[in-house]
């Protein structure tokens, strides 16, 4: 009979903790689906990224100007679950990341926070993620997760604040006003940001 080295043990340890994050996304999936989300853009074309965040792409395929946003979800994620008692281990805190993420994803395609995005912020023709960007966005997330391990605390809120400052000069929007506008709209924020268009 061969015997189990302790490498074997780790990739069988590996191997789960890949099928748990992989069966939390195919659930997110399913429950984006069920609840009427488009599997991919309306427009049935192809393109894997969409930049014009003021048109009916956005949102809608694998990759658009929020892609960023999700990949800091990860690195506050990284940052907030860091705190949690030693004795949790690294995957854990990881899969609590993606399941994080998950919820957020669910939450943002519900009818009520898609109607808080059209009023409030300016994502007025705003119709939800097709499922395929929202399992991006997961993607994007553990992405994130897995940049703030690496680079640990200093770094990782250079890299945060850096990617809100490229997102405010490109689009006109970020993490950082996303969530205000979403909880606190303010319009003199709205109106510069349109002023843009």
């Amino acid at each position: 009979m061969p015997k189990t080295t302790d490498s074997d043990l780790q990739r069988q340890d590996g191997d789960w903790k890949i099928w748990a994050s992989a069966i939390v996304i195919v659930a997110a999936a399913v429950t984006l689906r069920l609840m009427g989300q488009p599997l991919w853009c309306k427009c049935g074309g192809w393109w894997l990224c969409s930049w014009d965040i003021w048109s009916s792409h956005n949102s809608q395929h694998l990759i658009d100007p929020y892609t960023s946003s999700h990949v800091l979800h990860g690195v506050l994620f990284c940052g907030l679950l860091f705190w949690l008692p030693r004795s949790v281990p690294g995957w854990a805190r990881f899969l609590a990341a993606i399941v994080l993420e998950v919820g957020w994803e669910v939450l943002e395609n519900s009818p009520f926070i898609i109607e808080r995005y059209r009023t409030t912020t300016i994502a007025k023709d705003y119709i939800g993620d097709s499922v395929a960007n929202s399992v991006s966005d997961i993607l994007a997330c553990a992405a994130g997760y897995a940049i703030a391990f690496r680079l640990r605390a200093f770094r990782s809120l250079m890299f945060a604040a850096a990617t809100e400052l490229i997102l405010l000069v490109c689009i006109r929007d970020c993490l950082t006003l996303n969530v205000l506008m979403l909880v606190y709209p303010m319009e003199a924020i709205k109106q510069w940001q349109t002023a843009g268009r």
